[in-house]
């Protein structure tokens, strides 16, 4: 099965992202501060620190992801609760910019945003709540014990 490769890549494109993303804020911050700009009067000092931090809290999150990726690869097995969640709250988010960057950046922003959406959600799916291996002779029919609680039922 091809779930393995999958969350692999998947995880390699979130490591990759992450440091782009910080770089990305970088140069924004750095065209804040060199022109003084202001939102409303707000200092331009806060605004850089608000977007060093915007751009370095978003770069944890996607390394995050990719670590939630890459153990789902290496373990073969599914995120747990907690990992899903986060690899779900990635996936919109993604969506909502790639919505965005189609209007405003173009179509090719778009389709790498939405490639990104794609290796996210098909990872959550091909490590859905059963695994695919499993046959279904091992599981237990309704009503009847398992075989180990037989002996435990009628003791």
């Amino acid at each position: 099965m091809a779930r393995r490769p999958i969350a692999l890549v998947t995880a390699a494109v979130l490591l990759v992202e992450a440091p782009a993303i910080v770089g990305v804020n970088a140069i924004m911050a750095r065209f804040v501060e060199v022109q003084s700009m202001s939102l409303d009067g707000l200092d331009p000092d806060h605004m850089v620190t608000g977007t060093w931090a915007l751009g370095i809290g978003s770069g944890l999150a996607l390394a995050l992801c990719a670590l939630v990726a890459l153990l789902t690869g290496v373990r073969d097995r599914g995120p747990g609760r907690f990992g899903r969640g986060l690899l779900i709250g990635c996936a919109v988010v993604h969506g909502l910019l790639g919505a965005v960057a189609a209007a405003l950046i173009g179509w090719g922003a778009f389709a790498v945003l939405m490639t990104v959406v794609g290796l996210i959600v098909l990872t959550l799916v091909m490590y859905g709540k059963e695994p695919a291996g499993k046959p279904a002779a091992e599981k237990p029919a309704a009503g009847k014990p398992a075989a180990g609680e037989a002996g435990a039922a009628t003791a």
